[in-house]
């Protein structure tokens, strides 16, 4: 089985999300999903710097889909 992460960055103010965006790598384990979500989380965190994101209340919610046809 695989997994596949898709990132969903959000705005607090805008009350909305964009919508999803699956990862091109899938992973093995949920594990390894989960810790990279986390990572690239905190990577774009930083790519739109602190005034962005608390001027927009802007947050990154991830999940890490199970599929057997990947």
């Amino acid at each position: 089985m695989k997994f596949l992460l898709s990132l969903i960055i959000c705005s607090q103010v805008g009350n909305a999300c964009l919508d999803p965006f699956p990862w091109q790598t899938t992973f093995n384990t949920q594990y390894d999903c989960l810790r990279f979500g986390y990572q690239e989380s905190i990577k774009k965190l930083d790519e739109m710097g602190k005034d962005e994101v608390n001027k927009y209340g802007i947050y990154i919610k991830f999940y890490c889909t199970p599929s057997d046809t990947i």
